[in-house]
């Protein structure tokens, strides 16, 4: 089974899917990432330093939003089903609905560029607000993150990178 380098870009035009290809066939995509993102590793590695960078996102661009309860990084978030997961949990107590908000991101990002783990942080807060991928929550991602949709791009160029050195 051969890989479909255009699997995580599928969505995109058919000229920048062309470039991608390029890219690939090249040998050429690892360049270009290092290039973009000289730095892969960064301090962010454990549960409570992504705690904070969520907490700090968070009262930045949403402090009326809902509280979080919890942050961590999910080691069994894979490629095929998510790389982040934002859950919200009700529960009655007493006579009142308490809900719970927690966000789950691919413990893939520790080893990933901090650009494109905060890229996912601020996707899942955007949940906070708007539970759709809808015009809305693609502009408080963008408000939240101004190159949203750059850092998003570069992260289906990741995960092609990834799976073509795993599965080559």
């Amino acid at each position: 089974m051969s890989f479909d380098p255009l699997r995580y870009v599928a969505a995109y035009p058919a000229s920048i899917q062309q470039q991608v290809v390029q890219l690939v066939e090249q040998g050429r995509l690892a360049t270009v990432l290092k290039g973009r993102y000289p730095e892969l590793s960064h301090p962010i590695q454990t549960d409570q330093a992504l705690y904070q960078l969520t907490q700090q996102l968070k009262q930045r661009f949403l402090k009326s939003s809902a509280p979080l309860s919890k942050v961590c990084f999910d080691s069994k978030l894979h490629l095929d089903n998510s790389l982040g997961l934002h859950t919200q949990i009700s529960r009655v107590q007493g006579g009142r609905l308490k809900a719970k908000n927690e966000i789950r991101i691919s413990a893939l990002f520790k080893k990933l560029p901090f650009a494109l783990l905060q890229m996912v942080v601020v996707h899942e807060l955007a949940h906070l607000k708007e539970k759709d991928h809808n015009k809305a929550f693609y502009q408080l991602c963008q408000h939240m993150e101004p190159q949203y949709h750059q850092l998003e791009f570069d992260l289906r160029l990741f995960l092609t990178l990834r799976h073509l050195e795993t599965h080559i």
